[in-house]
């Protein structure tokens, strides 16, 4: 059956078209903010008419009551006008902004349930964090501040600058000298800023990881006596973090202090009424009533610049945000068929068929084919680094093959659903962590349907029924608060969720090289229920443990070079043999309760 090709998977590749669900909302909060604005400059102009028609009377002159009265009224309105588009304009915003973060959210994990399984063993769960909570959450500055902070920014300066302007060019010049002289200060300060941020937060990173470290293995610093050589590692952190933070800062403050002293009121006040002085002695003005406007209004310019100053940091660690939430986006998913063929039978064959499989320009596997008959045990040994679990992964479809096919009853697995595929084969693995929720959750994942008394079968036969006794609340108890288990205890939950899940073809990986006797004693009469009557592919560590396997596959340099039972590679085989020998010669002498160990092999 033919395959059809990856669909390409269209990911925003602009900070615009990741907003773009939000565009609207964004657009009418720039238009809200803009009336806002303007509003927000009418009481000055308000106030600098009424100080003008009240001047008169202090001189014993006329006074237009009606004029005072209505520059009030204006100013009221206008004040009230303000305040109501400012809460649109910020409700509007934050709106758009939970709209988008649950969006991104829910696009950011339903993207992630589509990329190759293997993606995830290439990094932490840290890093999904990241970009579900930390990165979606930095982006609040950006939707839900930063339009009414740069429209206001952008609007307050046109209109006053346009209203002085009519009312005198020169001494609007004049007014504008410390305002320009301001954003030279903010161009010195920000110099740069973008690559400083990233050093900065590698540095903060490598501090944060250098600590972690330190804790996690301060038993051993202590028992080994490296507490200083230990403690190197931390200094040589802090002060790498401390001299990033210090020439950041070093950088900027002149800058910053230039500008905060260039836009302060004090500057703006002695600038406006010194040159102002001058021009009316001068006869360029009229007199102070004509200079009064560029007193009052000329010390609103600063405000809304200075918020974009001082929020610029957090603008850029928004746009930041954005571009790592557009990588995760923008990574490649496994195809979907747009018809899936129909599911295999239960008894089906998994074959792997000339599968090449390339990893970050190296070539993982070659060549491979592998047959895993129904109801039998295939076993893949071979050095570290053979290529052992890149092919069981492939078999699972963590990854696609970059050449050749894997088939399960003669369809491609890219042909089948995700649902039939994992309804199929199923895996337990060396390194399994429970999820944060009670042990019979834990168990069901699979099945969230099964009763207790399904449940409580697969326990016992994961012999798990003594742990889950000794629990607070048995299967209610929630794992990592009411108990915390040991890594032979957590395999062991593996194999009871697999138990439960039943599914006729597994992929396992040898859990018991890492943990004590008792441990592995249980594990192995536990792998031996969960193997009874299924096609299992192994990857063994351990070379005794699969000596009874039907088939027995030896990597070496992403091939298979020979196969064939544990008797036929010793006989004809030389990569087999050699293992063997390595092994025998490193094995302790046979415990009296190994054998259980066996069981698995020779079932």
């Amino acid at each position: 059956m033919s395959v059809p090709p990856p669909e390409p998977t269209p990911a925003p590749t602009t900070l615009g078209a990741l907003l773009r669900p939000v565009l609207g909302r964004l657009v009418l909060t720039a238009l809200c903010s803009a009336v806002a604005a303007v509003a927000s400059v009418v009481p000055l102009v308000c106030l600098v008419e009424l100080a003008r028609t009240l001047l008169p009377g202090l001189t014993g002159g006329p006074v237009d009551e009606g004029g005072a009265w209505a520059a009030v009224a204006v100013a009221a309105a206008a004040l009230a006008l303000r305040l109501v588009l400012l809460l649109c304009a910020s409700t509007v915003s934050h709106l758009a902004d939970v709209r988008l973060g649950s969006l991104l959210r829910r696009r950011v994990v339903g993207h992630l349930g589509r990329v190759p399984l293997g993606w995830f063993t290439q990094r932490n769960s840290g890093l999904v964090k990241k970009a579900v909570q930390d990165d979606v959450g930095a982006l609040h500055h950006l939707v839900a501040h930063s339009v009414t902070e740069l429209t206001t920014a952008l609007v307050v300066p046109a209109v006053i600058v346009g209203y002085l302007l009519l009312t005198d060019p020169l001494m609007t010049v004049i007014t504008l000298v410390p305002v320009a002289a301001g954003m030279l200060g903010l161009k010195i300060a920000t110099r740069g800023t973008t690559h400083k941020l990233i050093e900065y937060a590698g540095s903060q990173a490598r501090l944060g990881a250098a600590a972690v470290q330190f804790t996690d293995g301060i038993t051993e610093v202590k028992t080994f006596g490296t507490l200083g050589r230990a403690h190197d590692a931390y200094r040589e952190a802090a002060e790498d973090f401390d001299d990033r933070h210090r020439d950041w800062m070093r950088s900027s403050s002149a800058g910053a202090t230039f500008m905060e002293l260039a836009l302060s009121p004090m500057t703006l006040l002695l600038t406006t009424v010194l040159a102002g002085g001058a021009l009316v002695h001068s006869g360029h003005l009229g007199g102070p009533a004509e200079l009064l406007p560029f007193v009052v209004l000329g010390l609103a310019i600063p405000a809304p610049v200075l918020a974009v100053g001082f929020n610029y940091h957090a603008l850029l660690a928004a746009r930041g945000a954005a571009a790592r939430v557009r990588e995760i986006l923008a990574e490649s998913v496994l195809p979907a068929p747009a018809e899936p063929a129909a599911a295999p039978d239960a008894g089906a064959a998994l074959r792997l068929e000339s599968v090449d499989f390339d990893y970050g320009g190296h070539a993982a596997l070659r060549g491979i084919d592998l047959t895993l008959r129904p109801g039998t045990v295939t076993a893949l040994v071979g050095a570290s680094g053979s290529g052992k679990s890149t092919l069981a992964k492939l078999a699972a479809r963590f990854h696609d093959p970059s050449a050749g096919r894997i088939t399960l009853g003669g369809t491609d697995l890219r042909a089948l659903s995700f649902e039939d595929l994992y309804d199929h084969i199923g895996f337990v693995f060396q390194d399994t962590t429970p999820l944060r929720i009670s042990v019979r959750d834990n168990i069901r994942l699979a099945r969230p349907d099964a009763d207790d008394t399904e449940v409580l079968r697969a326990v016992s036969a994961a012999r798990l029924t003594e742990v889950v006794e000794g629990l607070p609340r048995g299967l209610d108890s929630v794992i990592g608060d009411d108990a915390v288990l040991s890594g032979g205890e957590c395999q062991r939950i593996a194999i009871a969720r697999a138990l439960l899940a039943d599914r006729p073809l597994l992929v396992l990986d040898e859990a018991t090289s890492a943990v004590d006797p008792d441990s592995e004693a249980a594990i192995q009469q536990a792998l031996s229920a969960l193997s009874a009557g299924r096609t299992l592919l192994v990857i063994a560590h351990r070379l005794h443990t699969v000596r009874g396997a039907d088939t027995i596959a030896v990597l070496d340099g992403g091939r298979i070079v020979e196969q064939g039972t544990h008797e036929e590679l010793l006989e004809n085989g030389t990569h087999y043999r050699a293992l063997w020998a390595a092994h025998q010669g490193g094995e302790e002498p046979q415990r009296p309760d190994d054998t259980t160990e066996s069981e698995l092999s020779n079932r």
